[in-house]
């Protein structure tokens, strides 16, 4: 039952629940289940297993902020703030939320600091004085300093010590408790009774010495260490609340007509009439009703151009809204926006795991016991074979080698690059799902490009209609548009659009079936119409001899061309043109200057493909295929070796996006092409693949950078600590506690620091 996929985690108590739990319960909303261990449990907490969001009861909306978890085990998750069980680091939000104040874990660590600094300061002043290391008032006083600073200023890293204990999984706060905890016991039993230490402890002048001062001051570093790394840790949050700052907090629903009522932006249903007015963001997904704007869409487009809004046209939530003034209708509200799927997706981004980090985490999981057991063979070495005072070298080689130990830069290396690598990613409009396609992508040697949205603008427009002897153009086209708007495929728009501005009637089509790569059927008026290429059409037997010169014609002037038929006899043929998109040619240079193979895969004609191709001077064209034809191409890639990309907009390429080695969909693309890939590009813009590659590299070879330092740290400081050195350069070698915790210190917040450069890094 423990790797059941249908366990959650009760937050409250938790308790690990098994749906269905007889001693809980369980409650559905909006089409989802909700499982608590007790009613209990459900006052104080209602948790959603798929998305762990918690819900206000009374507003029945998700609380930001309020699920926190870990970013090394992001499996931990926790109401509220608190310390992983495992590694015993401090929690993330979830949800980065705008709300004010500040934050619960950073301030409690920057209490615990500046007041364990206040003792601190005058603790090492004293130290330094070499006061603390004898008997009489100086001792009693650093007694006096260092207590409220180890047992207080401490007391988070005792405990979380002993979860990791009880949960058998020893970390970087349990080499900390251990080393300080020891000095501290040592110190206070050493000040107290003296008589219970033998010789061999014991100072030249027979004084038994104290370490106050390095338990203290270690406690202050590691928690100035904290306080630094929650800090820079939050910061890696900015991507998704930059993306938070773009949903506006309030909207305008109009009740009646001209009365309106201001309203959180979270009340708002589908189907609500909204106003925005001028220089406000659009509150949700929907249509212009009434009025005329320019709004600035660069959230979608990549574009700082305002694009006119008139009535009827859709508007993203999110969006500015520019001089102008209109009504519209909710059409999408809540997690449907497309903002709150950006949202989604950067965080679920960051919360996903990349393959390198498991030899990471493998490492990690030695790491803790391997240091104990070196600290305990250095202290061995030391009493037995080192200088006098025997033990007191012993203990003080085995306290920094559990200080300078830290398995959290091992841990932070890879998940701290991939939230900043993927939040800086959503700010440039590539949105990225899971780390494992950011990794593969710059190992990619082979890009397959759909044509129609991908390459060209995926706005085609109708160029021409032939009707056959004995049909109306304009009938013709009516029928077809009546089918087209029931389908998603680019081309079906420019018939849909050129029955729109000629004012056509849409007439009710019955049994209306899709056919992938070719074409659509349906009857309409208890007569069957079909519309589609020479594939379908030959596949119902449709004569099109008499269209064959003209369609021959109209793809080589790289015209798409698809045919209509009713019952049974051809009816016209409609050619289609897709324009190039201006920033293609150039993309596809970058990208074979990078080494990528470009391929394009199109269920078009073959000379309507090669046309376009040799514009963009593509060499390797594959048309006319149907999807799974392009699903098959992409797998004889990969079987030969190669790791392959897909690019494309339409459901004839979702199985192919699957398929490929890493699917990036176009963020203009169908919903089932989105769904499919890994990577989506919201400015729907070839360029951005090379740029999600740039980004691929930088972030692989900042985790790299991350895992070098770590490992190589480890290696070296572990052995100093160590007292290896002393043969060779004596007692100037030897690490002191206190410098240990400088270093422990700086080397987790350094590998947090490098990640953080990735924010500035350009594309």
């Amino acid at each position: 039952m423990k790797n059941s996929p249908d366990a959650v985690i009760d937050p409250v108590c938790k308790m690990t629940v098994y749906p269905p739990n007889p001693k809980g319960g369980s409650f559905s909303y909006c089409g989802q289940t909700y499982f608590f261990c007790n009613p209990k449990c459900r006052e104080k907490f209602i948790l959603d297993p798929e998305k762990f969001l918690t819900l206000d009861p009374e507003k029945e909306t998700p609380v930001p902020g309020a699920i926190y978890s870990c970013p090394m085990h992001p499996e931990i998750k926790n109401l509220g703030p608190g310390s992983c069980p495992s590694c015993g680091m401090a929690l993330d939000p979830e949800m980065p939320s705008l709300q004010t104040g500040p934050d619960p874990e950073l301030l409690n660590m920057s209490r615990r600091f500046w007041t364990s600094l206040l003792f601190g300061a005058p603790l090492l002043i004293l130290s330094m004085f070499q006061m603390g290391r004898l008997r009489g008032n100086g001792a009693w006083i650093e007694f006096i300093l260092a207590t409220p600073i180890v047992l207080w200023g401490g007391k988070p890293f005792f405990i979380r010590a002993w979860e990791s204990l009880k949960n058998r999984s020893p970390n970087m706060f349990t080499l900390i408790a251990m080393g300080t905890g020891i000095a501290y016991f040592v110190s206070v039993v050493s000040l107290i009774f003296p008589q219970w230490f033998p010789e061999t402890f014991k100072m030249s002048k027979g004084q038994t010495p104290v370490y106050f001062e390095s338990a203290a001051i270690i406690i202050v570093l590691v928690l100035l260490g904290q306080m630094l790394e929650i800090k820079a840790r939050r910061r890696a949050a900015g991507a998704i609340e930059a993306l938070l700052t773009l949903s506006p907090p309030k909207a305008h629903r109009i009740v009646v007509e001209d009365q309106e009522e201001e309203i959180s932006a979270e009340k708002i249903k589908r189907g609500d009439v909204l106003r925005v007015k001028p220089g406000e963001r659009v509150p949700a997904d929907g249509r212009v009703l009434s009025g005329r704007s320019s709004v600035d869409e660069s959230l979608l487009t990549g574009e700082a151009f305002p694009v006119e809004k008139n009535t009827g046209e859709p508007v993203i939530g999110g969006t500015l809204n520019g001089p102008g003034s209109f009504t519209m209708k909710a059409e999408k509200v809540g997690s449907e926006t497309f903002l709150s799927q950006m949202i989604h997706l950067v965080v679920q981004a960051q919360k996903s795991r990349a393959k390198i980090q498991r030899a990471a985490d493998t490492a990690a999981a030695y790491f803790a016991p391997a240091v104990v057991l070196i600290a305990a063979l250095s202290g061995f070495l030391w009493f037995f074979f080192g200088p006098q005072p025997h033990l007191s070298h012993a203990l003080i080689s085995s306290i920094s080698v559990l200080i300078i130990a830290c398995p959290c830069a091992l841990g932070l290396a890879t998940p701290m690059s991939i939230m900043v690598g993927t939040g800086r990613g959503a700010e440039m409009g590539i949105l990225i799902k899971s780390a494992e396609s950011l990794e593969i992508l710059e190992k990619a040697d082979i890009l397959c490009v759909d044509k129609t949205g991908t390459l060209t603008e995926g706005k085609p427009r109708t160029t021409a209609l032939i009707a056959a002897p004995g049909y109306d153009e304009s009938r013709v086209l009516s029928l077809a548009a009546s089918l087209e708007r029931l389908s998603e495929h680019p081309l079906a728009e420019a018939v849909v659009k050129s029955a729109q501005d000629l004012g056509l009637p849409f007439q009710e089509v019955e049994g209306f079936e899709s056919f992938l790569g070719q074409g659509v059927r349906g009857k309409i008026s208890g007569r069957e119409v079909l519309i589609g290429n020479e594939s379908l059409m030959g596949k119902y037997r449709i004569d099109l001899s008499s269209f064959q010169e003209k369609a021959r014609s109209a793809r080589e002037d790289a015209h798409s061309v698809v045919f209509v038929a009713e019952e049974g006899h051809i009816a016209a043929m409609i050619g289609i043109s897709d324009p190039i998109k201006s920033s293609t040619p150039e993309a596809l240079q970058t990208l074979t200057r990078e080494g990528l193979e470009i391929v394009m895969l199109t269920g078009d004609d073959l000379t309507t493909a090669e046309r376009v191709a040799k514009k963009l001077g593509i060499k390797n064209v594959k048309a006319g295929i149907l999807p799974h034809q392009k699903q098959a191409i992409i797998k004889d890639f990969q079987k030969m070796g190669h790791k392959v990309l897909m690019v494309g907009d339409g459901v004839n390429d979702a199985p192919s996006l699957a398929q490929a080695d890493v699917g990036i969909a176009m963020g203009s693309g169908t919903a089932a092409a989105l769904q499919s890939a890994p990577i989506t590009l919201v400015h729907g813009d070839l360029k951005d693949v090379a740029r999600a590659r740039r980004l691929s590299e930088l972030t692989m070879r900042n985790i790299r950078q991350n895992l070098f330092w770590a490992f190589a740290y480890n290696a070296l400081a572990i052995p100093m600590a160590a007292g290896a050195l002393y043969p060779l350069l004596g007692s100037s070698s030897l690490l002191s506690p206190v410098l240990a915790g400088v270093l422990m210190s700086f080397s987790s917040v350094s590998v947090v620091l490098n990640a953080l450069r990735l924010r500035r890094v350009e594309l």
